[in-house]
Order: C-alpha cells, then structure tokens, then sequence
C-alpha cells in the first residue's frame, strides 16, 4: 500500500529493499572471496615453492661456473619443496615448536628443513601421515651452519635465547672482523638446508674468553607471523650419511 501510494514512499522503500540486498549479497561475496583467498594463497604457497627450487637450482650453477675448481655435479644437490601452512606454532618456550599441515602422505620425511621468502624457520623432527613436527630456530638445541658475509667465513648460529627476532654466531676465529650489516646466509655444509638462504644481517660484535668471536645477528625471519612455510628436502641426504658413516669406519 505504502508503495503505490506515494512516489516519495515508493523511492524511501525502493533504497531500503537495495540497502538489504546489497547488505545480503555484500556478505555472500565476503564469504565467497574468504574462500577464494584460502585458495589463491595456497596457489601462491606452490608457485612460491617451485621458484624457490629453481632459483636454488640456478644459484647452483652460478657458483659452479665461478669456481676455479672442479664443478659438483646437480644431481647430488638435489632438493625438494613442498609448501605447507602452520597449523601451531609456539613461541614463549625455551624449547618452541611448530606443527605443520602436511605429513609422510605428502612426501614429508624427518630431518628435512623448514624456510620461508625470510629465511630459516626451522628442521622437521616427527612425521605422521598428514602433519608434521619440527622445532624452530627459536630452541638452544638447533644450529645452522651460516656464512658470514661473501667471505669463507663459516660458523654456528643459533637463537640468542631471548628475542624472537635475534640470533648468534659463535666460534668465530678471534682475528675475523666482521662488520656491521653483513648478510648471514646458510653455509651449504649441512645435509638439510640448501646453500645461500639468507638468515639475518650482522650486528655487534664482542671476543669471548679472549679466544673466539661472537656476532649479534637480527633474523630476517619474524616468527610472530610466521603462516606460510616451505619444506626442503635433500634427496641426496641418504647416501651422503652414508658416506659419512663410512668415513668414520675407516678412521
């Protein structure tokens, strides 16, 4: 009745019914475009995971073309990525932890690490068939062996025990000077993380006992917000324990 009997009426009640409408259809497209973010996100996550294999595949050859020496073959430098989503993550431990949502069905093994576009996060400990545990660069017990710089020089690091955005490098050589704001990249000489990840910049620097220099790193990698990660895996890892193994045999 009130719309057919006023032209005034009939204009306040047509911009009420839009108001609705565009109230219900503006919910369902929030809704609509959550999920569509869900998915673009993971998306990303696997396209970020395959530019992350092959620019560690090119830096590879990189280094190997500027080595004088005897280039190392790629196929003992193999690495797998895998994206995966933080499930749970502690952080206000003196042992923190992370749970990820991918596990053995996805490919995931033990003893693989944990990076990020920032840097290393941490190594996977336990595996079930869809998740996966690991620590976190935020625990006394992990190392990682870095490099300082673009010199040799090459050392641990590990967390300062006290932010969740600093670190250490120990055991340097006392007569190293390291200067402030050199970049901190992984060493190569493990069998879990691949070469040249960055993990930090270099800040003060102090002697300890007189013998050995210890260098203050910021971490790259905040882990306040850490949400998307990535899993590498060295599929040499085996044979290179093996190797290893064997070398201490024969001593």
């Amino acid at each position: 009745m009130l719309h057919a009997s006023s032209t005034l009426q009939n204009i306040w009640i047509n911009r009420a019914s839009h108001r609705t409408m565009a109230f219900l259809w503006g919910s369902g497209e929030t809704v609509r475009s959550h999920f569509q973010l869900e998915r673009l996100n993971r998306e990303l996550q696997e396209e970020n995971a395959r530019l992350q294999e092959r620019l560690r595949a090119y830096e590879l050859r990189e280094a190997e073309q500027q080595e004088a020496g005897r280039p190392v073959a790629h196929d003992t430098l193999t690495y797998r990525y895998t994206p995966a989503t933080v499930v749970k993550m502690s952080r206000n431990r003196i042992h923190n932890y992370i749970i990820l949502d991918k596990g053995s069905a996805d490919g995931i093994r033990p003893q693989s690490g944990i990076i990020s576009d920032r840097g290393v996060v941490g190594i996977v400990e336990a595996v079930d068939k869809h998740y996966s545990y690991g620590l976190t660069l935020m625990n006394p017990g992990m190392s990682v062996g870095a490099r300082v710089g673009r010199t040799e020089i090459v050392a641990p690091l590990s967390w300062d025990g006290r932010t969740t955005g600093g670190a250490v490098v120990r055991n340097l050589a006392a007569h190293y000077d390291v200067a402030p704001g050199d970049t901190v990249r992984t060493s190569g000489y493990s069998t879990i993380f691949p070469p040249g990840i960055p993990i930090g910049v270099t800040g003060a620097t102090r002697l300890v006992d007189g013998s050995t220099r210890q260098v203050d790193v910021a971490l790259f990698q905040d882990f306040s917000s850490v949400r998307y990660v990535t899993v590498v895996e060295n599929l040499a890892r085996t044979e290179m324990m093996a190797l290893e193994a064997m070398g201490e045999d024969l001593q």
